[in-house]
């Protein structure tokens, strides 16, 4: 039995990435918002701050543990602690691999594009909105081009990142993909990552997590 509770951005990609890990291994879970805008940054507030002092989302909280920060050392923990089904593979090189693509979405194309950076090139730099959009297309062309061509030629990519079952390499996947889309940027040369986003975004565990079922998602403008 778990008592688990996720502090969470609706959009967040971060948190996007555990809400499917969660879905995936069927566990329950409470989801506490943390709006990111409102009010200068929910997760800036000395309320949230008591609660994860890095004053980032996502945060998972299980019983009376101590808060965890960063969406993969929470997917991390959860595979740890819940170990089937399992989000990996077996065999260490295979391991290996999946973890390659994780950390090759969450490390070397999310970073460029978070709140936090979009929100210093416009408040601080004073870039326009057209110099952001490009700032982001640019950064998330130049990783997904090495990720297509990656997942392009290894045998191990089937229906999913590895194999045919969803695991590590679909949640980091699936949530830039989302993002992307929202930006506007272009995905027609990267036919195996629309794919592979094609195959799973639909199953009960990514559909639940996307981030309009949210409960803090917000009603499309217009």
């Amino acid at each position: 039995m778990s008592d688990l509770t996720l502090y969470s951005y609706f959009r967040s990609s971060a948190s996007y990435r555990v809400r499917i890990a969660l879905n995936l291994k069927g566990l329950e879970y409470t989801q506490v918002p943390v709006h990111l805008l409102r009010g200068g940054g929910e997760q800036l507030t000395k309320s949230y701050r008591e609660v994860h002092p890095d004053g980032l989302v996502p945060a998972l909280i299980d019983g009376d543990h101590a808060p965890i920060g960063q969406s993969l050392a929470i997917v991390e923990y959860l595979e740890e602690r819940f170990p089937t089904p399992s989000l990996l593979p077996n065999a260490p090189a295979d391991r290996a691999f999946v973890r390659s693509v994780a950390l090759q979405i969450a490390c070397e194309i999310h970073p460029l594009n978070n709140l936090r950076v979009l929100g210093y090139l416009k408040s601080t730099l004073g870039i326009e909105d057209e110099q952001k959009a490009a700032w982001y297309a640019y950064w998330v062309t130049a990783g997904f081009e090495t990720l297509e061509r990656k997942l392009a030629a290894d045998p191990r990519v089937g229906q999913c990142v590895f194999g045919d079952t969803p695991g590590l390499g679909d949640l980091c996947l699936v949530p830039q993909i989302w993002n992307a889309r929202r930006f506007n940027v272009p995905l027609d040369g990267y036919p195996t990552l629309r794919r592979l986003y094609d195959n799973v975004v639909s199953m009960p565990a990514f559909a639940k997590a996307e981030p309009s079922g949210q409960p803090d998602a917000e009603a499309p403008r217009g």
